[in-house]
């Protein structure tokens, strides 16, 4: 599947795989997402890769994530 963007989020509070499973998933959820890639950086800023065919708004990124658990965006670069 194509994608036209990238969204790269900065996320803060994941510390395992457990984590990015969760992120992924509520993100892969939202319409328009055509894949989620994670870097995870235990105890630092994690990279989220957000590839879509949309401009998704920042509240509706930053509330996927919220629904993952305990997690905090601290950055968006579109």
């Amino acid at each position: 599947m194509t994608f036209d963007r990238t969204i790269e989020l900065g996320v803060t509070g994941m510390t395992c795989e457990h984590c990015v499973s969760h992120v992924t998933e509520e993100l892969k959820a939202l319409p328009d997402v055509v894949n989620v890639s994670v870097t995870l950086a235990k105890g630092g800023t994690s990279k989220v890769l957000v590839y879509t065919n949309a401009d998704i708004p920042d509240a509706t990124l930053k509330e996927a994530i919220d629904e993952a658990g305990g997690y905090e965006v601290e950055s968006i670069v579109r």
